[in-house]
Parts: C-alpha cells; sequence; structure tokens
C-alpha cells in the first residue's frame, strides 16, 4: 500500500525524489509553454504534487507543492524571470494554486495514515481470531487426552478397585492412544513452528516411496481399524531423491486427515509415480468429499471445514502445504467423480533405479 511504499526510504531520499520530480515536470512543461498556456502548467504541475503524496510522507510533499508554486510563479507567469504578478486574477490564481497544493498534500497524507490505521487494526484482529481459534482448538485437543491419560491412570493406581486383566489391558490401551493423539498435536505445533521461523532444508537421499507409505500406513492400522488403507505403488516405481521425512509426514497428515473426516469403512489409497523428473503422489479416499467453497482454504492456517466432526486444529493440511512447497513442490485437492477427495502433490526429485544406484 501507499503507506508502506514510502517507509523503504529515507527522508532524504524522499525529499530527493520530490525535488527532481518536480524540476523534471517543470522543465518539460517550459519547453511546451508556448504551446499549453502556463494555466495548463498549474494543472500538470498540481497534479505531480498528487502523485508524490501518494507515496511520500508529508514533508517532502509539502516541499514539493512549495516548491513547485514557486517555479510555476517564476518561470511560467507572465512577467517570467521574476516573482512580481501583474494582474490581480494571476495572483488570485498564485495564491489558489498554492493552497491547493497545500490541502492536497496533507488531505492525502490523512487518508494514508487513517489507511494504515485501519490495516493494523484488521491486522490485530485477524491475529487475535486466529489466537481465540488456536486456543479454543487446543483447549479440546489437548485437554480431552490428558484428561484420558489422568483418569485411567487414577484407575490403574487405586487399591480399592479391583481390575481385571482385561480392565487393566482397555486402561493402558487408552492411555496409549491418548498419548498417541496428544503426541500428534504437539508434532503439529513444532512443524508449524519449524514452518513460519523458515528453518526447514530438505536433506534429500534416495528413497523408496513404497517404504515410505507402508510405514505410514503401519502407524496408522491400529488407530484407524474401521479404515482399510491400500497402497497401490508399482514394485518398479524408481527410487526418489527427496527428504525422507517430510515426505512421510505429508503422507501421514493426508491419512489422518482422511481417516479421521470420511465415515467408518471408507477406502484411503496411497498412490505414487514418476513423471517426467517429478514425484507425483496421491492421496485419495471414497468419503464425502469436500464443499466446493472449502477446496481453495483447506491449505490455510487454522482453517477448518464447516459441520465437520469436533476436534483437530486446522494445521495438518497447512503443514502438508508447507512441507512440499520446502521441496519446491505443489499440492491441490479435488472431488473426484465418483465420490471422494484426491490431494495430489507434485515434487520435482531426481529418480534412479536400484541397479543404477548401486553403480553410483
Amino acid at each position: 500500500m501507499a503507506g508502506t511504499k514510502s517507509s523503504g526510504k529515507s527522508k532524504a531520499q524522499q525529499f530527493f525524489i520530490s525535488v527532481i520530480t518536480v524540476l523534471l515536470i517543470a522543465a518539460i512543461c517550459y519547453t511546451t509553454s508556448e504551446l499549453i498556456g502556463y494555466k495548463t502548467v498549474a494543472l500538470i504541475l498540481l497534479a505531480t504534487v498528487s502523485v508524490l503524496a501518494m507515496f511520500l510522507s508529508i514533508w517532502p510533499v509539502l516541499a514539493a507543492a512549495v516548491l513547485s508554486a514557486l517555479i510555476w510563479n517564476f518561470f511560467f507567469i507572465p512577467p517570467h524571470f521574476t516573482f512580481h504578478i501583474n494582474n490581480t486574477e494571476d495572483t488570485l490564481m498564485f495564491l489558489m494554486y498554492f493552497l491547493i497544493a497545500l490541502v492536497n498534500a496533507v488531505l492525502t497524507n490523512k487518508i494514508r495514515t487513517t489507511e494504515k490505521q485501519t490495516q493494523q487494526k484488521e491486522g490485530e484482529e485477524n491475529t487475535l481470531k486466529l489466537y481465540n481459534t488456536l486456543l479454543n482448538s487446543l483447549s479440546h485437543e489437548l485437554k480431552t487426552p490428558i484428561a484420558t491419560i489422568i483418569g485411567a491412570t487414577d484407575n490403574l493406581q487405586t487399591e480399592n478397585i479391583k481390575l481385571t486383566e482385561t480392565n487393566r489391558k482397555e486402561l493402558t490401551a487408552e492411555i496409549a492412544q491418548a498419548a498417541w493423539r496428544l503426541n500428534r498435536q504437539v508434532e503439529n505445533l513444532l512443524n508449524m513452528s519449524r514452518l513460519e521461523s523458515g528453518v526447514i532444508a530438505p536433506k534429500r537421499d534416495w528413497c523408496d516411496i513404497n517404504e515410505i507409505a507402508y510405514e505410514v500406513v503401519n502407524r496408522l492400522k491400529d488407530d484407524y481399524v474401521t479404515h482399510p488403507f491400500i497402497v497401490s505403488i508399482k514394485e518398479d516405481v524408481p527410487l526418489f531423491k527427496i527428504d525422507h521425512g517430510l515426505v512421510e509426514q505429508i503422507i501421514y497428515n493426508l491419512a489422518v486427515n482422511a481417516a479421521v473426516y470420511t465415515p467408518k469403512h471408507a477406502i484411503i489409497t496411497i498412490k505414487a509415480f514418476s513423471q517426467e523428473e517429478h514425484l507425483v503422489l496421491i492421496v485419495q479416499d471414497n468419503g464425502n468429499g469436500f464443499p466446493e467453497e472449502a477446496i481453495e482454504k483447506v491449505f490455510d492456517k487454522f482453517y477448518r471445514v464447516k459441520y465437520s466432526a469436533a476436534g483437530g486444529t486446522g494445521l495438518g493440511l497447512s503443514i502438508v502445504k508447507g512441507f512440499v512447497e520446502a521441496q519446491g513442490g505443489s499440492v491441490t485437492l479435488s472431488n473426484m467423480p465418483e465420490g471422494g477427495a484426491k490431494f495430489t502433490i507434485v515434487i520435482p526429485a531426481e529418480t534412479t533405479y536400484l541397479k543404477n544406484l548401486k553403480n553410483e
């Protein structure tokens, strides 16, 4: 915006720009003054001051207004090369020019100041809104597993309650599940902090995408037993030079998102193949898909689809986008014609086959 454009220049630079601009425009007008007349020159100089007021701070603009008025008087109002003005009409015109130039500079500066204050207020309101969203999400996502762990632990430690071996296993499973959920939220927060601080630097190495996909599935199959996970990757797919940890987290977040927000028994499929020196990774499901108005927003931080199930901080997909872009790639979401959502990730990556790698 205009307010930020001037902030990048020092006052001395702004004064220099304002003086040089007025002198340059005045010189151009002087060469054509016989054709356009001195009254037209006044309009051109006023327009110049108005343009400067859009980009510079108040004092350089006031300097341009005063300088343009003096130049107009000295070089253009008859008699030339003197500050004396012969008739009352020209005197009034000069005074009006001077007044209009100053008022224009001051009003434009006030408009810019008001605009800047409005932007700052909107920024503070958005920050507060994001903070409240995060706080509300975390109050649920962190307190719930913590309460589960405390309750299950109390039951295990209470001597007055006679627990069968089955009861103990169930309570232990609850603790493990709650701890896993708590760890996932902490990981998301840490990953978002890494993204926002700009410290993520991909460590590329030769990776088997099949192996990464099955690692994710093995981590999830016990926690989401109602969802079948299918890895549909050909055995002869080449090795990709990618960041193993980032790609694993990308697949993991997408698979978890699909498992959480699709009906029970919805099938989650992971696909991958090579296409023109790129890794193409697809995570899709046969659930209900996304509302059309949400497709462009799902990767925004803290965004959650309306009427979705309770829980979640709205960070998982924004982390996916950040990790993909950190590797120079892109991610898109689309609804499939037959139903369900499809995330497509494209990451530039060198490829090779195992037999070639052994010869390197």
